[in-house]
């Protein structure tokens, strides 16, 4: 069956400046406003669709394959996923299926200026290369692991208490005048230095160790390949392997790695789609949702 949709509310995105630097906010921010019916949904790379019915028992998308969550479905979208239109499609216990239809948009996140001071990851050596590369090797088979059973429930936990609001999410970022190869996959939060970091959700730390560019980092799966990243932390208090509960404290913030000054790096994969963390920080039904009318006509709420 064929998706038509509506809206639920906009993303929340805001800019908070942290460090010296530029930011240049995108002229037209990915708000999702209510709509016709019939319109197809629109949703920003680094945002997750989210699609609920009653009896739900697998979701696809993209040739991914994996179960729904309490009777529904989300489907994260990469923050480089190319804009276009994708099917989704859900299935019951029955192996009745429906499909969706939801529009990609291009992404436009903006971009940062950033002078980093004299620290190793302004001017790398040779042998910081070939670090980072031996570091980007292991991290890739962590996040290409057998997906764990489910730890979470939605939304998650917060990284820190308070929590400020985050920001650079998918920004392009020019450091010291060069171009990043990526953009930032995380969001920032002005967390204060030494202000404690806790786990987002029950899991298990599969990475907790110094990198290059992330500095003191944690990694914690989570199950149905949702995985949390704590980077720049000034210290850890985690173990990889350690079974951990939600609220648990893993480390301090800090400014370690590639950093202009102290706050909290926070970052979320899901099915191995880099997504903006608010998304599952708020009430998921906040997120753009597929969902059926009194009519059992597909729409969207």
């Amino acid at each position: 069956m064929l998706a038509i949709i509506r809206i639920a509310l906009a993303p929340l995105r805001t800019v908070a400046a942290m460090t010296a630097l530029s930011l240049v906010v995108p002229a037209s921010a990915a708000t999702h406003d209510a709509q016709l019916s019939g319109e197809v949904l629109s949703v920003p790379p680094g945002g997750v669709v989210r699609w609920p019915s009653p009896g739900t028992t697998l979701c696809r998308m993209a040739g991914l394959v994996f179960e729904a969550v309490e009777s529904t479905c989300y489907y994260p979208i990469d923050v480089l996923h190319k804009p276009g239109m994708i099917s989704l499609t859900r299935q019951n216990a029955d192996g009745q299926k429906e499909t969706a239809r939801v529009r990609i948009e291009p992404r436009n996140y903006g971009k940062e200026e950033i002078e980093l001071p004299d620290i190793p990851q302004a001017h790398p050596s040779l042998e910081d290369q070939k670090r980072n590369q031996r570091e980007q090797a292991v991290l890739g088979k962590i996040f290409l692991a057998k997906e764990r059973p489910r730890q979470f429930s939605l939304p998650i936990g917060k990284p820190a208490s308070p929590l400020p609001k985050g920001n650079a999410f998918g920004v392009d970022r020019v450091f010291n005048g060069k171009p990043a190869p990526q953009p930032h996959m995380g969001s920032d939060y002005p967390v204060s230095v030494g202000s404690p970091v806790v786990a987002a959700a029950d899991g298990t730390v599969v990475l907790a160790e110094d990198l290059f560019y992330p500095g003191q980092a944690v990694i914690i799966d989570h199950g149905h390949g949702l995985m949390s990243m704590y980077f720049h932390l000034s210290e850890i208090k985690a173990q990889a392997g350690q079974s951990i509960k939600k609220g648990t404290p893993i480390g301090l913030v800090g400014s370690t790695g590639r950093a202009t000054g102290p706050h909290l790096f926070f970052a979320l994969r899901w099915h191995n789609s880099r997504i903006d963390p608010q998304w599952l920080l708020n009430d998921p039904t906040r997120m753009p949702t597929v969902a059926k009318r009194p009519d059992d006509k597909v729409a969207r709420r």
